[in-house]
């Protein structure tokens, strides 16, 4: 069995990012988000599940590779869901990569990252860490397994000082819910307040199984959600508000990053908009390591 992966996003033209590996220490995640897509994929998928004998294979998926590379932990499962608090499969894992020379890109939306800054400060890697929202009470609906969005700015402002870089994902956007100008010129200031070098934005993409999730949860605070979908398109699996709605708002985004700090960088996620997205930059935020790739 093979833990590392090449990165494919279902060959979609609109990932920008450079290549690299993937590796999902867990299979499912327990943060449950009512947005999320891997319960289209993934059987059980809000019950995670640790990778059997994972740094036995890890192991020797890294002594057999040509070279160091990338890698992205993780985007099917977050690797610090609840269980990993327990179980403590991370450090093991950071350290097998700092080992074998590998940079890493860490994302999360949990503080418990934190727990490990003694190895990330000692490693080539970045984090990035999902915010969706402020609001305390909308997050434990919308992501109930989740840690609260306070607890997420504080692992922001703890990995930034001890010289971790962070890049913060406002994503995904969903209409009517947390798309509001102010709510988001509150999170965007926020976040780079606490030392986010980078800002990442999409759109939510719908799949039928968590846009049913949404309005359970939400009722009416979501009115309007499935016209406005069925207005816009299907694109790889995934259906998508209009392109002009999109625009709008991811444009939005990035004029608010700019007038908070033009020397953070803005980036969107699989949108197709490049002219939105700051030169030399991608949304898994490997530039924050020092690359180059112009």
């Amino acid at each position: 069995m093979r833990l590392l992966r090449p990165f494919d996003p279902w060959r979609n033209p609109w990932c920008t990012c450079p290549p690299k590996y993937t590796l999902n220490p867990y299979t499912g995640c327990g943060h449950g988000c009512k947005y999320c897509y891997i319960s289209s994929y993934i059987r059980d998928a809000f019950n995670p599940r640790p990778k059997d004998k994972i740094i036995r294979y890890l192991a020797r998926d890294l002594r057999e590779a040509v070279r160091p590379n990338i890698v992205a932990i993780s985007y099917s499962s977050d690797p610090y869901t609840p269980p990993e608090d327990r179980l403590r499969m991370m450090p093991a894992i950071l350290k097998l990569f700092r080992d074998y020379g590998w940079k890493v890109l860490i994302a999360t939306k949990s503080n418990l990252v934190t727990r490990d800054i003694d190895l990330l400060v000692d490693m080539d890697c970045v984090v990035s860490i999902t915010l969706t929202t402020l609001d305390g009470w909308l997050a434990s609906l919308i992501e109930p397994g989740a840690p609260k969005p306070s607890d997420r700015l504080d692992a922001i402002y703890r990995l930034a000082q001890d010289g971790v870089p962070v890049s913060v994902r406002l994503d995904p956007i969903i209409p009517s819910l947390n798309d509001d100008l102010e709510e988001i010129r509150e999170l965007v200031s926020e976040a780079i307040s606490m030392g986010a070098r980078h800002i990442v934005s999409s759109v939510y993409k719908a799949k039928p199984d968590s846009m049913r999730r949404l309005i359970d949860t939400l009722g009416r605070e979501l009115d309007g959600l499935l016209s406005l979908y069925s207005q816009g398109f299907n694109w790889y699996g995934y259906r998508y508000p209009p392109s002009s709605y999109r625009y709008r708002v991811l444009k939005m985004v990035k004029s608010v990053v700019e007038k908070v700090d033009a020397n953070v960088g803005f980036t969107t996620c699989r949108e197709g908009f490049k002219d939105i997205d700051d030169p030399g930059t991608y949304c898994d935020a490997q530039h924050l390591l020092g690359l180059s790739y112009f």
